[in-house]
């Protein structure tokens, strides 16, 4: 299974540091399953995997065919958890060239609505033209504004360019099951559509249509990956004993650290696949843990990359972070070094040598290095990237955030100050029922 190593933390936490936070880890994971805890009408992800049906793999996995026999492109509309999930495991699945183009085998799947960028949509829809593209409209109310912006325009475009029986059969949406102007529009449209469950956070939902449709689409087998999250489920109960509950182990090991002062984790990868689910990372941890003036800061690198970027930092800057290293065992493919005989760059002592062994030993050069250098450092190591394994490392980390959360003093699954921002454009762009907002704001702008 996945596996975490904590050893190198015990110079900065001990182990009896991290081991008595173990009645805590204990009472948030409670609070988790018995719905006893903060925001408890959010924690439908828990048992997703576990009480997946048969019969709605079948309809995501069918609607997913119908995409990919007419379209070459499929563009998902969504914004936070509505695209992270499903971009992160695409990203960490698929060749990392052949997404950049269409291959012939699987749609090419892009990504708008997360982002207000005219620069951004214009090039897309330039793009989208003369392609025979879908959509997938992912949004509960179906009036953020980012996403809906973008589907107003691609929706006008496949319509002019596919016509409206066509761009019917491949504008998907998945959204609310009674309410909202996507549900509206779905239904008046008759677009096939999807329920995001009332009980299931956007940062959370990887594990729901939101994430498994395009996944699916891209070609890759959902079954695995609902299986992997099953089986890590099994592995994060209350019955389980902390030291080998990765979720729990992962949460005591972040929070010990974080009353140690360490208030910033860098999620590290050595696989440039893993930097969506990063950026996936970030937002789960980051918006469910950051309230009240609490909560550890989310950031990630990509190494070997970013050591000739924020290496020097991150060796000798402030030591208020520690670092997550994930780390996977078996590559793909097979690359070996190659003799040069002028040998001017120096490397035919790596000759022979398989690529991925330089990429492990600059991974635990780094880790040593930046231990010695004051910085903690956990391990979490994934045996290779497929849907399984991928499915794994989702449930671990929903879960340890969870848990987190909880044992930080939060409720894990809001995000009030999300709104602030939202209120502040509407009132700039004179929107209907924000004329006070609107002169608060101007009185202030003018000072």
């Amino acid at each position: 299974m996945i596996k975490i190593d904590i050893s190198r933390v015990r110079d900065f936490v001990s182990l009896s540091q991290v081991n008595a936070l173990e009645p805590e880890i204990k009472e948030a994971i409670l609070k988790l399953e018995n719905g006893t805890g903060a925001g408890n009408d959010f924690i439908g992800w828990m048992n997703l995997a576990s009480g997946m049906s048969s019969a709605l793999l079948d309809d995501i996995q069918n609607t997913a065919n119908v995409l990919r026999e007419n379209c070459e492109v499929v563009v998902v509309a969504g914004i936070g958890g509505s695209y992270l999930g499903s971009r992160a495991v695409i990203e960490a699945l698929s060749n990392s060239f052949t997404q950049l183009i269409q291959d012939g085998r699987n749609p090419q799947i892009l990504f708008a609505g997360h982002n207000i960028s005219e620069d951004y949509l214009f090039e897309l829809t330039e793009y989208l033209k003369g392609r025979k593209f879908g959509i997938i409209n992912i949004s509960k109310s179906g009036t953020t504004t980012e996403t809906a912006l973008a589907f107003r325009l691609l929706k006008k475009q496949c319509e002019q360019q596919r016509g409206k029986e066509m761009a019917r059969k491949v504008i998907v949406a998945i959204t609310d099951a009674k309410r909202g102007a996507a549900r509206v529009c779905a239904d008046k449209e008759g677009y096939r559509s999807f329920i995001i469950p009332d009980n299931v956070g956007g940062r959370f939902s990887v594990l729901t249509p939101v994430g498994l449709l395009p996944i699916a689409i891209a070609g890759f087998d959902i079954r695995q990956l609902i299986k992997g999250a099953a089986d890590m489920e099994k592995l994060c109960t209350s019955q389980v004993p902390m030291e080998q509950n990765p979720a729990a182990l992962y949460a005591a090991t972040r929070n010990a650290l974080y009353r140690s002062g360490k208030k910033i984790e860098i999620l590290v990868n050595f696989q440039p696949k893993l930097h969506y689910l990063s950026e996936w990372w970030k937002q789960l941890y980051g918006e469910s843990e950051g309230k009240e003036n609490k909560g550890i800061f989310p950031a990630s690198v990509d190494f070997s990359t970013d050591l000739h970027s924020m290496g020097q930092w991150i060796q000798e800057g402030e030591r208020t972070i520690f670092e997550t290293v994930i780390s996977v065992d078996k590559v793909q493919h097979t690359m070996l070094v190659p003799s040069d005989e002028e040998n001017l760059d120096g490397l035919n002592f790596l000759a022979g040598k398989h690529v991925d062994e330089v990429n492990k030993m600059a991974e635990l050069g780094t880790q040593l290095a930046h231990v010695d250098g004051g910085v903690p450092n956990i391990r979490i190591t994934v045996p290779e990237l497929n849907e399984y394994w991928i499915g794994q490392l989702l449930y671990m980390f929903e879960k340890g955030c969870g848990i987190s959360g909880y044992v930080l003093g939060v409720n894990p699954f809001n995000q009030p100050g999300v709104e602030a921002y939202k209120k502040n454009m509407f009132a700039l762009l004179n929107k209907p029922g924000y004329e006070e907002e609107s002169k608060k704001i101007l009185s202030r702008l003018n000072k």
